[in-house]
């Protein structure tokens, strides 16, 4: 199955590939959305090839996200289809908001042969409703993980977070983006700096775990 045949779109790193990332999107927006357009091509510029891919659900121009399951088996049509495209690749999955979140269900069922997971603002609850965290899969998680989280997320601040990574018993990074909302953004900073200081902190947190 080619990237085609799933919608999905390959940002290429070439001879230098030194691994694979497949993200998912978060759930207002697909995979067209600069924020991971600008993170695929920043990405892929570093030399960690990159695939995203849209969710059934945008695909069919429908405003509310699949259940869980249904998201969980697009997501892995995607990395099938990604793992082909760049064969022989260390492969690790991740995404934005919702897109990290599905990433992390997977994670937790031991996907095959994943090395790590990349989440860009992990939506531990809904904005203002912290009685609902978003956490029973975690500790099942057996790979790397790192997250990039805006301090002032409104889904969940690096302060909360902190002691929900302390219950996983894979390794957890946080990454901070200081002054950053739930897209990373910063107020009065160009997209383009934040998405040179985090794709940075990928690609070096990657390269940690693949040598």
């Amino acid at each position: 199955m080619g990237l085609t045949q799933v919608g999905a779109i390959g940002y290429e790193a070439g001879a230098a590939a030194t691994a694979l990332l497949v993200l998912g999107h978060g759930a207002g927006a697909g995979q067209q959305h600069p924020f991971m357009v600008s993170m695929a091509r920043a990405l892929s510029a570093k030399g960690v090839s990159t695939v995203t891919f849209d969710f059934p659900y945008m695909r069919e121009h429908r405003k509310v996200p699949d259940r869980a399951p249904v998201l969980e088996a697009a997501f892995g049509e995607a990395i099938a289809a990604a793992c082909e495209w760049a064969r022989g690749l260390p492969l690790f999955i991740g995404g934005k908001s919702m897109g990290g979140r599905m990433a992390t269900h997977l994670g937790a069922q031991q996907l095959d042969g994943l090395k790590g997971l990349v989440v860009f603002g992990y939506p531990l609850h809904p904005p203002g409703k912290r009685d609902q965290p978003r956490v029973a899969h975690l500790p099942s998680i057996t790979v790397p993980t790192l997250i990039v989280q805006g301090e002032r997320d409104t889904f969940g601040t690096p302060e909360e977070l902190r002691p929900v990574l302390k219950t996983m018993n894979a390794p957890a990074t946080l990454h901070v983006v200081a002054k950053g909302d739930h897209s990373l953004t910063v107020r009065g900073q160009k997209r383009d700096d934040m998405i040179t200081e985090v794709t940075d902190g990928v690609v070096s947190w990657i390269a940690n775990i693949t040598g």
